[in-house]
């Protein structure tokens, strides 16, 4: 399989994450038809309900076979990469039930961190996929039979600037908010949107700051051999 034949679908919650994935395989992986399917509907449920309901799941699904249903450049859809990291479980789901690649958001990234060492760092703008993605974090630490320690960071009022157009203000609170971490071995930006804010936070930081969207690109490369 060459890269100009691979057909890749991006399934977004958040609007702020469609343009920081479309740049970043425009960077690392331009010769992929990549398409984006957005329902920002999931994020302010979620939201709303203060849980993953199980009807989430099913919409999981539906967007998932959706961007399998039809033939295009490309041909059929090769491998999925979701966007939205509160959303774990439902992926998942999705990823058991499919044979080609399905990633979560911040899987590739994860696994870079955990190649760095035990002392790790996760910084946030949406609170509710915190929690989530904590636990994942530990969980696939565990599964590799490690004790980490993770510095956890949600910066406030980053998210709302971005969404009101203000994306300086965005990035230099996500860079504030860094400024005073303890001793870590990684630094990883838990969503989409925060990759835009990667300079600016490498500049205060002297460790490897792991964006999502770049991290997945290179799993899904490996995944699919190219």
């Amino acid at each position: 399989m060459s890269s100009e034949g691979v057909r890749i679908a991006l399934i977004h919650a958040l609007e702020e994450s469609v343009l920081p994935a479309r740049q970043a395989f425009a960077e690392h992986w331009p010769e992929a038809f990549c398409f984006d399917l957005l329902d920002t509907s999931l994020a302010i449920d979620l939201a709303d309900a203060g849980w993953l309901e199980s009807t989430m799941f099913d919409r999981f699904q539906d967007l998932a076979h959706y961007s399998l249903a039809y033939e295009g450049k490309a041909g059929r859809t090769q491998a999925i990469l979701f966007t939205c990291s509160a959303f774990g479980p439902a992926i998942d789901a999705v990823k058991s039930s499919l044979t080609i690649p399905v990633l979560r958001p911040n899987e590739a990234a994860f696994e870079e961190a955990l190649e760095h060492g035990d002392r790790i760092g996760l910084l946030v703008t949406y609170g509710p996929s915190l929690e989530a993605l904590r636990n994942e974090l530990l969980s696939m630490a565990k599964a590799r039979g490690r004790q980490i320690q993770i510095e956890s960071v949600l910066v406030d009022g980053a998210l709302a600037a971005l969404k009101s157009g203000n994306g300086p203000l965005h990035d230099q609170l996500a860079a504030q908010a860094c400024r005073d971490l303890g001793s870590l071995d990684a630094l990883i930006l838990g969503q989409f949107s925060l990759a835009r804010a990667s300079t600016a936070i490498q500049a205060v930081v002297p460790i490897p700051v792991l964006t999502t969207p770049g991290c997945a690109i290179r799993m899904l490369r490996q995944r699919l051999k190219l």
